[in-house]
């Protein structure tokens, strides 16, 4: 209607178009002109054909990419204690306790027994003492960690939205406590690309007692391409399962068949663009060929000296399971992989830190089996002028409540999102301090108060990613692992 308008009301001149229409056309395409350069300069457009993709014929998806800004750490060792370890057997110490067991307590609670706004205490069945020139108190829990307290930072005012494993995991791992979103890791292998062209990004190494209660949610890309999610490795048995060449197959024929492989498959991807599971294939079959030269080197713990096999624990049943994985994440750090998980804990009661029954039996076990790896991976990564530059992330998805799980007697704790203890150390942290606090029984933290949220920005921003900027286009928005509200790092400790 208002091109007639314009038409009837101007005369036309050679080009049939009145000066009114010429202007009225050509100033919506200058429009998008100048909206296309916008864009291109936000990285907007660059960022549709990644998620279109993931995986550019000019790209590589796992190609090295600069961080936003000059980096503290290289790399990242999160070691996960799933189950949920008590913060107050731990590294929380409350001597306001003593004296208390068996008081009933106003506490609201949730676990396995239900909602509750009232419980049973029972005391730390630890004693604490300081450790180091900081001081910092560690139960006897940890007698090899709490030589290492000077170069870890506790935060025991960490906070959940979810007291229930399986969202709380959910949101330790990917930000939200619903799943289809990209975990930590696939993030910074996203953000930031890979050091190696031989060996993963990502990392992931399970308790051989069982993965947990949310599977390969918690590890999983989401809804970024496949090409970024993790490579399992195990500790024991063939370190990476279905990576040796088949018999018979040498590697000139395979090198042949991959390459054929390789036309078909990009030739069926070409009008399919949108499927990022075919370009993650495509992407695995060259990764996977180049470390069956390289893995194996990577993880050949037997050229390891005797004294460092033995520092990790390799020597003895109870830690060498997870000692073989804090040695194998150490070899990996070296060698340029970007985020390496390592979980303590199966799938089972007892198999993992959730200690609803007996928390003696419970974290003695774990803690036994964790405690000299971990400190020797801190020792041997320091030794090597590593720790610089390679961020520790240790903790669970929540911690207990100072009051028994049931009535029968039992000494188990319940689950506990309100106030909890995590620790970091290296990459650019601050050792020999804690920071935050929960109240007198460490049912919730009352000073400091940090979220699972502040956690994932203080890892992002010591890898160089800015938390804000750091973003992936998907279902309308520019998605973020720190949510639409944001979040700022814990700027304490950096």
């Amino acid at each position: 209607m208002l091109q007639s308008r314009i038409s009837r009301n101007a005369r036309p001149n050679f080009c049939g178009r009145t000066r009114r229409e010429f202007i009225w056309e050509s100033g919506a395409g200058f429009g998008a002109v100048a909206l296309s350069a916008m864009l291109g300069e936000d990285g907007f457009l660059q960022q549709q054909t990644q998620a279109a993709d993931g995986a550019s014929p000019f790209v590589n998806p796992l190609a090295k990419k600069d961080p936003h800004f000059t980096p503290k750490a290289k790399s990242v060792i999160f070691l996960y204690m799933y189950g949920g370890p008590s913060h107050i057997d731990t590294f929380d110490y409350k001597p306001e306790m003593i004296g208390m067991n068996g008081k009933t307590v106003a506490v609201k609670t949730f676990g396995r027994g239900g909602h509750k706004n009232s419980g049973t205490i029972i005391e730390p069945r630890w004693k604490f003492q300081q450790y180091g020139e900081s001081g910092q108190w560690v139960s006897d829990l940890f007698p090899h960690l709490s030589g290492c307290v000077d170069d870890i930072a506790f935060i025991k005012s960490m906070t959940a939205d979810s007291p229930i494993h399986g969202s709380a995991m959910l949101q330790m791992n990917t930000g939200s406590i619903l799943s289809g979103h990209p975990c930590l890791g696939s993030w910074v292998n996203y953000g930031l690309g890979t050091v190696s062209e031989d060996l993963p990004g990502f990392v992931l190494m399970l308790d051989p007692r069982g993965g947990p209660i949310s599977g390969a949610k918690n590890w999983s890309s989401g809804y970024m391409p496949a090409t970024y999610q993790a490579t399992g490795l195990r500790a024991e048995g063939e370190p990476i399962l279905n990576l040796n060449r088949p018999d018979g197959i040498s590697g000139e024929l395979q090198r042949d068949m991959l390459d054929t492989l390789r036309t078909f498959n990009e030739r069926h991807q070409r009008p399919r663009i949108e499927n990022s599971n075919l370009a993650a294939r495509i992407a695995s079959y060259e990764l996977a060929y180049r470390m069956q030269q390289h893995a194996p080197e990577a993880v050949a713990i037997e050229q390891e000296t005797e004294a460092t096999q033995k520092a990790y624990g390799l020597h003895s049943r109870r830690t060498q399971v997870f000692g073989r994985q804090c040695l194998l994440a150490r070899r990996l750090v070296e060698r340029g992989v970007r985020f390496i998980q390592i979980y303590s804990g199966g799938n089972h009661n007892d198999d993992n830190w959730d200690a609803h029954g007996d928390l003696v039996l419970n974290h003695s076990l774990h803690a036994g089996e964790t405690d000299q790896p971990i400190a020797a991976l801190i020792n041997d990564l320091k030794e090597r002028g590593l720790l610089d530059e390679t961020l520790i992330v240790w903790g669970g998805e929540f911690g207990r409540q100072p009051t028994a799980e049931y009535a029968d007697g039992s000494t188990g704790r319940d689950h506990n999102a309100y106030g909890f203890t995590m620790w970091m150390a290296g990459g650019g942290i601050r050792g020999g301090m804690s920071i935050g606090a929960t109240d007198e029984l460490g049912s919730r933290a009352v000073d400091d108060r940090f979220h699972v949220k502040n956690l994932h920005a203080t890892i992002l921003t010591q890898l160089g990613l800015d938390p804000e900027r750091l973003t992936y286009f998907y279902d309308g928005l520019d998605q973020k692992l720190v949510g639409v509200e944001g979040a700022e790092p814990i700027h304490q400790i950096i």
